[in-house]
Formats: structure tokens, sequence, C-alpha cells
């Protein structure tokens, strides 16, 4: 079997196996960096429930729910954007759009909405270094500072 070119945001890009639309279940990473609180921890991640910052006005699980779990992620500048949008109508698929998608532009994104809401949540005093989004055991990206 050759090496076919995938389509990605409409462009072709680097070459993979499927030229196909296909799904990863992500997993993603994240270091932080700040004071410690009372109990001496950095962060307590148990807290995102009690959470009194919200995310894009949800939780911030409920937002982690809303933008990973079943959906399907398109660049705002996919050719097939409005097919998309229309399959999402139509109840085929849960869309979101974001600015770009990939790995390293998942791992960017997430950085500046974790960062956001840190630095919000903990009054300055906690913030991400860095995110790393994995697709499967051997391919991640990262980023940070």
């Amino acid at each position: 079997m050759g090496t076919q070119l995938a389509l990605d945001n409409g462009e072709l890009r680097v070459p993979i196996v499927s030229s196909y639309l296909h799904g990863y279940a992500v997993s993603f990473r994240v270091w932080f960096e700040g004071d410690l609180d009372y109990r001496n921890w950095v962060f307590d991640f148990g807290g995102m429930k009690r959470a009194k910052t919200e995310i894009n006005h949800m939780q911030p699980k409920e937002f982690f729910n809303w933008l990973l779990d079943h959906t399907t992620i398109i660049a705002q500048d996919d050719p097939y954007l409005e097919t998309f949008r229309q399959m999402s109508k139509d109840g085929i698929i849960q869309l979101r759009v974001l600015p770009a998608t990939g790995c390293e532009q998942f791992a960017e994104y997430l950085f500046g909405i974790l960062n956001t809401f840190l630095k919000a949540e903990t009054d300055g005093r906690v913030k991400a270094t860095r995110v790393e989004v994995y697709e499967h055991e051997r391919n991640s990206a990262s980023y940070g500072e």
C-alpha cells in the first residue's frame, strides 16, 4: 500500500496511512507552577467540580465534557465546515469549531483555556507552564512557556 496524503483543514499536509475522516480519544497532561495553598497543594483537581470560575459559561468539568466527549472538532477554516454544521443540525455529530486543529494546535488552545481559568480561580497564584496532548501512546505534542 502506498502513502496517501491526508486532508487536514482542506489542505494537503503530511503523508499518513489514511486520508479519511478519523478521530482520536485524546488525553492531556498539564504542568502547574505556583505557590502552595493551605493544604500544601499547588492545585486541587477535585476543585474543578467546585470551581467558582467558569470556562465559556460552564463549570470546568462540564466544559471539558462538552468539548471532548463524543464530539467532532473542526477548524474554523475547514472547507467542509457547512457540511459539518448541517450534520450537527441533523443530530449526526456534536460539532465543535476551533481556530485550528491538530495535536499541536489543540495543545496551544488548551494551554490558553487552562491558564485563563487557573489564574482567575486562584487569584493569580497558579498557572499552567505546559500542556501535552496525546492522540495515542506514540504521538503527542506540547505547548508551553
